[in-house]
Protein backbone atom coordinates (compact mmCIF):
# COMPACT_ATOMS: atom_id res chain seq x y z
CA UNK A 1 0.00 0.00 0.00
CA UNK A 2 1.30 3.02 -0.97
CA UNK A 3 2.14 5.66 1.96
CA UNK A 4 0.30 9.17 2.07
CA UNK A 5 2.49 12.06 3.54
CA UNK A 6 0.60 14.37 5.98
CA UNK A 7 1.26 17.30 3.39
CA UNK A 8 0.03 15.51 0.21
CA UNK A 9 -3.21 14.39 2.31
CA UNK A 10 -3.51 17.97 3.74
CA UNK A 11 -3.54 19.62 0.19
CA UNK A 12 -5.66 16.36 -1.48
CA UNK A 13 -8.21 17.06 1.41
CA UNK A 14 -8.65 21.00 0.43
CA UNK A 15 -8.45 19.89 -3.22
CA UNK A 16 -12.00 17.87 -2.86
CA UNK A 17 -13.34 20.28 -0.14
CA UNK A 18 -13.00 23.11 -2.74
CA UNK A 19 -14.24 21.07 -5.54
CA UNK A 20 -17.81 19.49 -3.53
CA UNK A 21 -18.63 23.57 -2.14
CA UNK A 22 -17.92 24.58 -6.07
CA UNK A 23 -20.21 21.36 -7.23
CA UNK A 24 -22.61 21.89 -4.62
CA UNK A 25 -24.45 24.74 -6.08
CA UNK A 26 -25.58 23.15 -9.33
CA UNK A 27 -26.27 19.65 -7.65
CA UNK A 28 -30.27 18.42 -8.21
CA UNK A 29 -30.60 16.95 -5.73
CA UNK A 30 -29.61 18.83 -2.29
CA UNK A 31 -31.84 19.29 0.56
CA UNK A 32 -34.34 22.13 -0.77
CA UNK A 33 -35.89 22.60 2.61
CA UNK A 34 -33.07 22.72 5.06
CA UNK A 35 -30.97 26.23 6.15
CA UNK A 36 -28.11 25.63 2.63
CA UNK A 37 -31.01 25.28 0.64
CA UNK A 38 -32.74 28.33 1.58
CA UNK A 39 -30.03 30.34 1.56
CA UNK A 40 -28.47 29.33 -2.19
CA UNK A 41 -29.31 32.50 -4.50
CA UNK A 42 -27.76 32.66 -7.83
CA UNK A 43 -29.83 36.16 -8.82
CA UNK A 44 -27.75 38.13 -11.33
CA UNK A 45 -25.56 41.44 -9.96
CA UNK A 46 -24.82 44.70 -10.99
CA UNK A 47 -21.95 45.02 -13.77
CA UNK A 48 -20.29 48.16 -11.89
CA UNK A 49 -18.56 50.14 -14.05
CA UNK A 50 -19.22 48.03 -17.46
CA UNK A 51 -20.99 50.66 -19.42
CA UNK A 52 -19.91 51.54 -22.91
CA UNK A 53 -17.79 54.73 -22.65
CA UNK A 54 -20.80 56.35 -25.45
CA UNK A 55 -23.93 55.39 -26.57
CA UNK A 56 -24.72 53.85 -29.70
CA UNK A 57 -27.02 54.11 -32.10
CA UNK A 58 -29.52 51.57 -30.65
CA UNK A 59 -29.69 53.24 -26.99
CA UNK A 60 -33.21 54.35 -26.16
CA UNK A 61 -34.02 55.99 -23.02
CA UNK A 62 -35.12 54.07 -19.94
CA UNK A 63 -39.34 53.04 -19.61
CA UNK A 64 -40.07 53.53 -15.64
CA UNK A 65 -36.73 54.61 -13.65
CA UNK A 66 -36.26 56.97 -11.11
CA UNK A 67 -33.04 59.67 -10.54
CA UNK A 68 -31.74 59.84 -7.52
CA UNK A 69 -29.15 61.87 -5.77
CA UNK A 70 -25.49 61.68 -7.10
CA UNK A 71 -26.53 60.86 -10.63
CA UNK A 72 -27.48 57.47 -9.48
CA UNK A 73 -30.74 55.75 -11.10
CA UNK A 74 -33.25 52.85 -10.34
CA UNK A 75 -34.78 50.54 -12.77
CA UNK A 76 -38.28 50.25 -12.52
CA UNK A 77 -39.18 47.21 -14.97
CA UNK A 78 -38.67 44.11 -12.88
CA UNK A 79 -38.11 42.97 -9.33
CA UNK A 80 -34.55 43.02 -9.01
CA UNK A 81 -34.84 47.29 -8.77
CA UNK A 82 -31.08 47.56 -10.32
CA UNK A 83 -29.35 50.70 -8.59
CA UNK A 84 -26.86 52.09 -10.93
CA UNK A 85 -24.23 54.58 -10.73
CA UNK A 86 -22.96 55.94 -13.12
CA UNK A 87 -20.67 53.78 -15.57
CA UNK A 88 -22.76 50.62 -14.32
CA UNK A 89 -24.77 48.40 -16.22
CA UNK A 90 -27.91 46.12 -14.88
CA UNK A 91 -28.21 42.89 -14.28
CA UNK A 92 -29.62 42.15 -17.46
CA UNK A 93 -26.75 43.43 -19.28
CA UNK A 94 -29.32 45.58 -21.57
CA UNK A 95 -29.40 48.82 -19.57
CA UNK A 96 -26.44 51.31 -18.37
CA UNK A 97 -26.66 54.50 -16.69
CA UNK A 98 -24.83 57.22 -18.55
CA UNK A 99 -24.51 60.42 -16.49
CA UNK A 100 -27.70 59.78 -14.32
CA UNK A 101 -29.55 58.31 -17.19
CA UNK A 102 -31.12 54.86 -17.58
CA UNK A 103 -30.22 53.60 -21.45
CA UNK A 104 -31.65 50.54 -23.06
CA UNK A 105 -28.96 49.27 -25.39
CA UNK A 106 -31.30 46.83 -27.26
CA UNK A 107 -33.59 49.32 -28.83
CA UNK A 108 -33.67 48.10 -33.00
CA UNK A 109 -31.23 45.65 -32.56
CA UNK A 110 -32.47 41.91 -32.56
CA UNK A 111 -30.02 39.02 -32.42
CA UNK A 112 -32.54 36.16 -33.37
CA UNK A 113 -35.81 37.12 -35.93
CA UNK A 114 -37.47 34.09 -37.05
CA UNK A 115 -41.10 33.45 -38.71
CA UNK A 116 -42.28 30.41 -36.42
CA UNK A 117 -45.65 28.58 -35.98
CA UNK A 118 -47.71 29.63 -33.09
CA UNK A 119 -47.60 26.08 -31.98
CA UNK A 120 -43.69 26.45 -30.78
CA UNK A 121 -44.26 28.75 -28.72
CA UNK A 122 -46.07 26.76 -26.98
CA UNK A 123 -49.54 28.53 -27.90
CA UNK A 124 -52.22 25.89 -28.08
CA UNK A 125 -55.21 27.73 -27.93
CA UNK A 126 -54.33 30.86 -29.54
CA UNK A 127 -54.95 31.19 -33.25
CA UNK A 128 -53.89 27.44 -34.48
CA UNK A 129 -51.81 26.97 -37.54
CA UNK A 130 -51.28 30.44 -38.17
CA UNK A 131 -47.27 32.56 -37.95
CA UNK A 132 -45.50 34.52 -35.25
CA UNK A 133 -42.85 36.78 -36.34
CA UNK A 134 -40.63 36.12 -33.37
CA UNK A 135 -37.41 38.33 -32.33
CA UNK A 136 -35.22 38.63 -29.39
CA UNK A 137 -32.44 40.64 -28.17
CA UNK A 138 -29.67 39.97 -25.85
CA UNK A 139 -30.20 39.70 -22.08
CA UNK A 140 -32.11 38.25 -19.37
CA UNK A 141 -33.19 39.30 -15.63
CA UNK A 142 -32.68 35.57 -14.53
CA UNK A 143 -29.82 33.44 -14.26
CA UNK A 144 -31.59 29.73 -15.16
CA UNK A 145 -29.02 27.12 -14.61
CA UNK A 146 -30.87 24.90 -17.44
CA UNK A 147 -31.27 28.16 -20.06
CA UNK A 148 -31.82 26.66 -23.80
CA UNK A 149 -30.78 29.94 -25.46
CA UNK A 150 -28.36 31.01 -22.97
CA UNK A 151 -25.61 32.19 -25.84
CA UNK A 152 -27.54 35.07 -26.07
CA UNK A 153 -29.48 35.78 -22.49
CA UNK A 154 -26.40 35.25 -20.87
CA UNK A 155 -24.52 37.93 -23.37
CA UNK A 156 -24.76 41.30 -23.52
CA UNK A 157 -26.08 43.42 -26.52
CA UNK A 158 -22.64 44.11 -28.27
CA UNK A 159 -21.11 40.63 -28.05
CA UNK A 160 -23.74 38.87 -30.64
CA UNK A 161 -24.30 39.86 -34.07
CA UNK A 162 -27.88 41.07 -34.29
CA UNK A 163 -29.80 43.00 -37.05
CA UNK A 164 -30.98 46.38 -37.68
CA UNK A 165 -34.75 46.32 -37.10
CA UNK A 166 -36.35 49.27 -35.76
CA UNK A 167 -40.17 48.74 -34.43
CA UNK A 168 -41.87 50.35 -37.92
CA UNK A 169 -39.15 47.66 -39.61
CA UNK A 170 -40.41 44.99 -37.16
CA UNK A 171 -43.90 45.18 -37.97
CA UNK A 172 -43.48 45.61 -41.80
CA UNK A 173 -41.11 42.46 -41.76
CA UNK A 174 -43.77 40.51 -39.48
CA UNK A 175 -46.41 41.44 -42.45
CA UNK A 176 -44.47 40.56 -45.10
CA UNK A 177 -43.72 37.19 -43.47
CA UNK A 178 -47.18 36.58 -43.64
CA UNK A 179 -47.63 36.72 -40.20
CA UNK A 180 -50.74 37.30 -37.83
CA UNK A 181 -49.16 38.04 -34.59
CA UNK A 182 -45.38 39.56 -33.78
CA UNK A 183 -43.78 37.29 -30.82
CA UNK A 184 -41.27 38.43 -28.12
CA UNK A 185 -39.57 35.37 -27.67
CA UNK A 186 -36.24 33.39 -27.02
CA UNK A 187 -34.36 35.41 -24.67
CA UNK A 188 -36.75 37.27 -22.09
CA UNK A 189 -38.57 40.21 -23.29
CA UNK A 190 -38.49 42.08 -20.02
CA UNK A 191 -34.99 43.14 -20.84
CA UNK A 192 -36.31 44.98 -24.20
CA UNK A 193 -39.31 46.45 -22.49
CA UNK A 194 -38.68 49.98 -24.70
CA UNK A 195 -38.29 47.68 -27.89
CA UNK A 196 -40.93 45.36 -27.20
CA UNK A 197 -43.35 48.56 -26.00
CA UNK A 198 -43.04 50.50 -29.06
CA UNK A 199 -43.63 47.41 -31.43
CA UNK A 200 -46.60 46.17 -29.75
CA UNK A 201 -48.13 49.37 -30.22
CA UNK A 202 -47.31 49.75 -34.16
CA UNK A 203 -47.88 46.42 -34.27
CA UNK A 204 -51.54 46.87 -32.49
CA UNK A 205 -52.50 49.71 -35.03
CA UNK A 206 -51.61 47.67 -38.03
CA UNK A 207 -54.09 44.77 -37.15
CA UNK A 208 -51.46 42.31 -35.52
CA UNK A 209 -51.22 40.31 -32.30
CA UNK A 210 -48.89 41.24 -29.80
CA UNK A 211 -47.74 37.38 -28.37
CA UNK A 212 -45.27 37.96 -25.07
CA UNK A 213 -43.51 34.65 -24.03
CA UNK A 214 -41.71 35.44 -20.98
CA UNK A 215 -40.90 34.41 -17.69
CA UNK A 216 -42.77 36.95 -15.96
CA UNK A 217 -40.20 38.34 -13.36
CA UNK A 218 -41.86 42.03 -13.96
CA UNK A 219 -43.68 44.62 -11.80
CA UNK A 220 -46.97 45.69 -12.15
CA UNK A 221 -46.78 48.78 -13.65
CA UNK A 222 -44.61 48.48 -17.03
CA UNK A 223 -46.99 45.20 -16.97
CA UNK A 224 -50.49 47.17 -16.77
CA UNK A 225 -49.09 49.30 -19.91
CA UNK A 226 -47.98 46.06 -21.86
CA UNK A 227 -51.15 44.43 -21.18
CA UNK A 228 -52.72 47.29 -23.20
CA UNK A 229 -51.41 46.23 -26.47
CA UNK A 230 -50.97 42.31 -25.12
CA UNK A 231 -53.01 39.65 -26.98
CA UNK A 232 -52.10 36.73 -25.64
CA UNK A 233 -48.98 35.73 -23.25
CA UNK A 234 -46.94 32.35 -22.53
CA UNK A 235 -45.29 32.77 -19.16
CA UNK A 236 -43.46 29.86 -17.83
CA UNK A 237 -43.20 29.10 -14.04
CA UNK A 238 -40.25 27.75 -13.57
CA UNK A 239 -41.40 25.66 -10.48
CA UNK A 240 -44.13 26.36 -6.88
CA UNK A 241 -41.20 26.94 -4.53
CA UNK A 242 -39.63 30.01 -3.77
CA UNK A 243 -36.18 28.16 -2.75
CA UNK A 244 -36.13 26.48 -6.01
CA UNK A 245 -36.58 29.82 -7.71
CA UNK A 246 -33.36 31.20 -6.30
CA UNK A 247 -31.47 28.27 -6.56
CA UNK A 248 -32.27 27.24 -10.15
CA UNK A 249 -33.49 30.54 -11.92
CA UNK A 250 -32.10 33.27 -10.05
CA UNK A 251 -35.54 35.34 -8.96
CA UNK A 252 -37.98 34.67 -6.68
CA UNK A 253 -41.70 32.96 -6.78
CA UNK A 254 -44.04 35.64 -5.75
CA UNK A 255 -43.57 38.45 -8.45
CA UNK A 256 -44.33 35.66 -11.25
CA UNK A 257 -47.71 34.68 -9.08
CA UNK A 258 -48.50 38.25 -9.25
CA UNK A 259 -47.99 37.89 -12.93
CA UNK A 260 -50.89 35.92 -13.75
CA UNK A 261 -53.04 38.11 -11.18
CA UNK A 262 -52.70 40.90 -13.14
CA UNK A 263 -53.11 39.01 -16.74
CA UNK A 264 -56.33 37.58 -14.92
CA UNK A 265 -57.37 40.91 -14.42
CA UNK A 266 -56.74 42.38 -17.31
CA UNK A 267 -58.54 39.32 -19.64
CA UNK A 268 -55.52 38.74 -21.45
CA UNK A 269 -54.86 35.40 -22.42
CA UNK A 270 -52.14 33.20 -20.93
CA UNK A 271 -50.66 29.72 -20.96
CA UNK A 272 -48.58 28.20 -18.59
CA UNK A 273 -45.22 26.33 -19.09
CA UNK A 274 -43.37 24.46 -16.18
CA UNK A 275 -40.30 22.78 -17.63
CA UNK A 276 -39.77 20.04 -15.15
CA UNK A 277 -36.12 19.68 -14.22
CA UNK A 278 -35.41 16.43 -12.80
CA UNK A 279 -34.10 16.65 -9.17
CA UNK A 280 -35.71 20.31 -8.84
CA UNK A 281 -39.26 20.48 -10.71
CA UNK A 282 -40.11 16.56 -10.54
CA UNK A 283 -41.99 16.91 -7.21
CA UNK A 284 -45.76 15.39 -7.11
CA UNK A 285 -46.74 17.36 -4.33
CA UNK A 286 -44.95 20.74 -5.81
CA UNK A 287 -47.84 19.66 -9.02
CA UNK A 288 -50.57 19.30 -6.78
CA UNK A 289 -49.99 22.86 -4.75
CA UNK A 290 -49.52 24.84 -8.25
CA UNK A 291 -52.55 23.29 -9.27
CA UNK A 292 -54.71 24.14 -6.21
CA UNK A 293 -52.76 27.98 -6.67
CA UNK A 294 -54.11 28.26 -10.12
CA UNK A 295 -57.48 26.74 -9.79
CA UNK A 296 -58.14 29.22 -6.26
CA UNK A 297 -56.65 32.72 -8.19
CA UNK A 298 -57.11 31.96 -11.99
CA UNK A 299 -59.72 29.02 -12.67
CA UNK A 300 -59.56 25.86 -14.62
CA UNK A 301 -59.44 27.00 -18.19
CA UNK A 302 -56.26 28.65 -18.53
CA UNK A 303 -53.89 25.98 -20.74
CA UNK A 304 -51.08 24.25 -18.62
CA UNK A 305 -47.44 22.77 -20.61
CA UNK A 306 -45.47 19.88 -18.76
CA UNK A 307 -42.13 20.33 -20.67
CA UNK A 308 -39.54 17.84 -20.98
CA UNK A 309 -36.20 18.91 -19.82
CA UNK A 310 -32.98 18.25 -21.97
CA UNK A 311 -29.57 18.46 -20.94
CA UNK A 312 -28.64 22.33 -21.11
CA UNK A 313 -26.19 25.10 -20.03
CA UNK A 314 -24.75 24.33 -16.48
CA UNK A 315 -27.25 21.20 -16.09
CA UNK A 316 -25.98 19.23 -18.78
CA UNK A 317 -24.61 16.36 -16.71
CA UNK A 318 -28.73 16.04 -15.93
CA UNK A 319 -30.70 12.71 -17.59
CA UNK A 320 -33.75 14.44 -19.52
CA UNK A 321 -37.22 13.82 -17.81
CA UNK A 322 -39.03 10.88 -18.01
CA UNK A 323 -41.93 10.46 -20.10
CA UNK A 324 -43.42 8.65 -17.59
CA UNK A 325 -43.23 11.55 -15.24
CA UNK A 326 -44.66 14.01 -17.62
CA UNK A 327 -47.63 11.68 -18.63
CA UNK A 328 -48.29 11.39 -14.85
CA UNK A 329 -47.93 15.05 -14.21
CA UNK A 330 -50.50 15.90 -16.75
CA UNK A 331 -52.62 12.54 -15.28
CA UNK A 332 -52.74 14.42 -11.89
CA UNK A 333 -53.21 17.85 -13.03
CA UNK A 334 -56.19 16.72 -14.95
CA UNK A 335 -57.78 15.07 -12.01
CA UNK A 336 -56.69 18.46 -9.33
CA UNK A 337 -59.31 19.91 -11.69
CA UNK A 338 -56.99 22.19 -14.85
CA UNK A 339 -59.06 21.49 -17.71
CA UNK A 340 -56.53 21.63 -20.40
CA UNK A 341 -52.82 20.19 -19.44
CA UNK A 342 -50.41 19.52 -22.65
CA UNK A 343 -46.85 17.45 -22.66
CA UNK A 344 -44.11 19.13 -24.66
CA UNK A 345 -41.28 18.01 -26.14
CA UNK A 346 -42.23 14.68 -26.57
CA UNK A 347 -43.66 13.86 -30.30
CA UNK A 348 -46.83 11.69 -30.96
CA UNK A 349 -47.53 11.64 -27.30
CA UNK A 350 -51.26 12.35 -26.50
CA UNK A 351 -50.49 15.30 -24.15
CA UNK A 352 -50.18 16.98 -27.38
CA UNK A 353 -53.90 17.08 -28.44
CA UNK A 354 -56.34 19.54 -27.29
CA UNK A 355 -59.71 17.65 -25.90
CA UNK A 356 -63.03 18.74 -25.00
CA UNK A 357 -62.88 19.39 -21.06
CA UNK A 358 -66.52 18.41 -21.37
CA UNK A 359 -67.31 15.77 -23.62
CA UNK A 360 -63.60 14.27 -23.63
CA UNK A 361 -63.70 14.53 -27.89
CA UNK A 362 -60.28 14.98 -29.40
CA UNK A 363 -60.83 18.88 -30.48
CA UNK A 364 -57.49 19.49 -32.57
CA UNK A 365 -54.98 16.57 -32.83
CA UNK A 366 -51.16 17.70 -33.32
CA UNK A 367 -48.80 16.39 -35.16
CA UNK A 368 -44.91 18.34 -34.01
CA UNK A 369 -46.47 21.87 -35.18
CA UNK A 370 -48.75 20.42 -37.86
CA UNK A 371 -52.80 20.30 -36.95
CA UNK A 372 -53.68 16.89 -38.34
CA UNK A 373 -57.35 17.68 -37.55
CA UNK A 374 -59.48 20.00 -36.03
CA UNK A 375 -63.04 19.98 -34.66
CA UNK A 376 -63.75 23.55 -33.35
CA UNK A 377 -66.39 26.29 -35.02
CA UNK A 378 -65.39 29.59 -35.81
CA UNK A 379 -66.81 30.45 -32.37
CA UNK A 380 -64.35 28.72 -30.33
CA UNK A 381 -67.58 26.17 -29.27
CA UNK A 382 -67.04 22.47 -29.61
CA UNK A 383 -68.11 20.69 -32.73
CA UNK A 384 -69.38 17.60 -30.67
CA UNK A 385 -71.33 19.29 -27.50
CA UNK A 386 -71.16 22.67 -28.39
CA UNK A 387 -69.29 23.69 -24.92
CA UNK A 388 -67.04 27.20 -25.01
CA UNK A 389 -63.33 25.94 -25.28
CA UNK A 390 -61.46 29.09 -23.84
CA UNK A 391 -58.77 30.82 -26.01
CA UNK A 392 -58.72 33.12 -29.50
CA UNK A 393 -59.36 30.85 -32.13
CA UNK A 394 -59.64 31.61 -35.86
CA UNK A 395 -62.83 33.42 -37.32
CA UNK A 396 -63.96 30.26 -39.34
CA UNK A 397 -63.54 26.61 -39.00
CA UNK A 398 -61.30 25.76 -42.16
CA UNK A 399 -57.72 25.95 -41.33
CA UNK A 400 -56.94 28.83 -44.21
CA UNK A 401 -60.37 30.96 -42.55
CA UNK A 402 -59.41 34.67 -42.22
CA UNK A 403 -58.10 35.76 -38.61
CA UNK A 404 -60.31 37.74 -36.78
CA UNK A 405 -60.66 36.68 -32.92
CA UNK A 406 -62.89 35.27 -30.11
CA UNK A 407 -61.68 35.42 -26.67
CA UNK A 408 -62.82 33.58 -23.43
Amino acid sequence: METVSRRHFLYGSAAFLTYAASAQAFWPFADRSGPAGAAEDIRGKVFKGDAPPKLWKWSHEGFLYKKLKGDKVVCGICPNHCLLAPGDRSACRSKVNLDGTLYSLTYGNPCSVNTDPIEKKPLYHFKPQTKAFSLATAGCNFRCLNCQNWEISQAKPHEVRHYELFPEDAVQAAQRAGAESIAYTYSEPITFFEYMLATARLAKAKGLHNLWISNGYINRKPLLELCNVLDGANVNLKSFEDAIYRKLNGGRLEPVLNTFRTLHERRVHFEMTNLVVPGYVDDEDMVKRMCAWILTNLGPDYPLHFLRFFPRYKLDRLPPTPVSTLTRFRELARQEGIHYVYVGNVPEHEGNNTYCHQCQKLLIERQGYFIASYHLDGGGLCKFCRAPIPGVWRAHDDQQGPSSSSSS
